[in-house]
């Protein structure tokens, strides 16, 4: 048997969620075949549960979920897992410790990000301060959160950290928007060199046509590889029937990550089934989150389907990377 040749830079996850490619697939990314993994009623409060973040804790797993509410006020929760499939979501919304009564109360929160750094579990995600922006925050435990400044003015959404301070800064890429359903979108680079103050921006990607012709932000926490950091990112297209969100990928130099080294024309996920196409909001599907087994390479990805449930898909570092590569136009 030959020995696969680790490609991810990281950890050991052997009991990473994980189904084989099936006989005879074609495609890059394949889909669970369980899907979706969390319905959109898995909570008594939640009218929806999708676009959620998810990470490796304790042995075990745990995350930060939007969960949209039978009012349909946007908010997050914290949960856990043993086996990153089968969760248990608390009811009852995150409430972030705060000494700052300018930030601490916020109109929203949705589509969370958790990334760890240091010794830590940073969250960002979409944070209504008279408008949408950043919001930032950390946890210890998934019990008790601390909210920090927010990162970016209004208007700003899909704030990504990546998992590890670049050139001594911390970093994020972020997606500068408007105060609606943005119909234009570039993905950026910030750092900072305390979580609290931002800058040396840079952009990083802009929309290119096709299925990423409108918009795009990023998607997971960016993994590194011998190649370069993997961005999973979304794309959306304005089709005569809405907005279509897809997903692609991208290779980031790893010292200087607003350098796109490759970039795949094809998608690598589109809307296809029943609960992609069919929700709140039709043809969606958004990566928040994955996690890998450096080792072996395998990855999974959570994506929200149509804005409603929370599904998993799978891939092979080294396929992914060789298939960005191979079909790459910058």
């Amino acid at each position: 048997m030959n020995k696969i040749k680790q490609i991810i830079t990281g950890a050991a996850l052997p009991n990473i969620p994980w189904e084989e490619k099936p006989e005879g697939y074609r495609h890059i990314v394949w889909r669970y075949t369980k899907n979706p993994i969390i319905p959109r009623d898995l909570i008594p409060s939640s009218n929806s549960i999708f676009n959620s973040a998810v990470v490796p804790f304790n042995g075990e797993f745990a995350g930060v979920f939007r969960c949209d509410d039978r009012r349909r006020y946007m908010q997050i929760h914290s949960g856990r897992s043993k086996d990153g499939i089968r969760w248990e979501i608390d009811n009852e919304s995150i409430k972030f410790i705060c000494d700052d009564p300018e930030i601490k109360k916020f109109e929203y929160a949705y589509d969370p990000r958790v990334c760890w750094i240091e010794d830590r579990y940073y969250i960002t995600w979409c944070n209504g301060y008279h408008g949408p922006t950043i919001g930032a925050g950390y946890t210890y435990d998934f019990k008790k959160f601390y909210q920090l400044e927010n990162a970016f003015l209004p208007f700003n959404r899909n704030g990504v950290l990546f998992p590890r301070r670049i050139n001594g800064k911390y970093a994020m890429l972020s997606r500068p928007s408007d105060n609606g359903h943005t119909p234009f979108g570039d993905i950026f680079y910030s750092e900072s060199p305390d979580m609290c103050h931002w800058g040396k921006h840079r952009h990083v990607m802009s929309p290119r046509g096709r299925w990423e012709s409108t918009k795009i932000g990023a998607g997971p926490t960016p993994i590194e590889t011998t190649e370069g950091w993997l961005l999973i990112y979304h794309g959306v297209l304005t089709s005569c029937n809405g907005f279509q969100y897809s997903m692609g990928g991208a290779i980031l130099d790893i010292n200087q990550p607003w350098k796109v080294l490759h970039r795949a024309e094809p998608f690598l996920l589109t809307p296809e089934e029943l609960y992609e196409c069919v929700g709140d909001t039709p043809n969606v599907v958004f990566p928040c989150a994955a996690l890998y087994d450096a080792p072996t390479g395998r990855i999974a990805i959570y994506y929200g389907g149509a804005d409603t449930v929370t599904c998993l898909a799978f891939t092979q570092a080294d396929e992914l990377i060789n298939f960005i590569k191979s079909n790459s136009s910058l």
